[in-house]
């Protein structure tokens, strides 16, 4: 057998892992979102007070719109409901958490850099493309039914 028909059918066969990834991704990502949400909804008032010292503008408003989108995300990823949509908020977080608390920080998760934000956003970013998989709501509920 050539290497290109073990490969080929290597590949079909792993392929049979893919909605098994995009569950266990969606369930992970939605865990790393969770205890930031949970830590802004606990004082908000807090957050946006920490906002404000970072110089947004409305920093209250933007802590209730980060908590709320990612307490969102949480819920929407673990069940694989809207995941395609949820996922654009969900990156425009992380863009604005990279640019306003990380990137100062360089790269580095150590040093409260934006390694994790940015990995947050490839997995955003394989939902938006992918979807949820064939272990979700989505699937059930939106599946082209030939």
């Amino acid at each position: 057998m050539k290497i290109k028909e073990c490969y080929i059918k290597f590949s079909n066969l792993s392929e049979y892992l893919q909605s098994l990834s995009l569950l266990l991704a969606r369930l992970v990502l939605a865990y790393g979102f969770y205890g930031p949400a949970m830590r802004k909804w606990s004082d908000i008032n807090a957050i946006g007070d920490w906002f404000a010292s970072l110089g947004m503008p409305f920093p209250l408003l933007n802590a209730y719109m980060a908590a709320t989108t990612e307490i969102t995300g949480v819920v929407l990823l673990t069940l694989g409901l809207f995941t395609r949509l949820i996922s654009i908020p969900l990156i425009v977080v992380m863009i604005v958490a990279i640019f306003t608390v990380h990137i100062h920080n360089g790269f580095d998760c150590g040093n409260n850099g934006f390694e994790i934000p940015v990995y947050y956003m490839l997995f955003l970013l394989i939902f938006l493309s992918h979807g949820a998989g064939r272990f979700s709501l989505d699937n059930y509920i939106f599946a082209k039914k030939d």
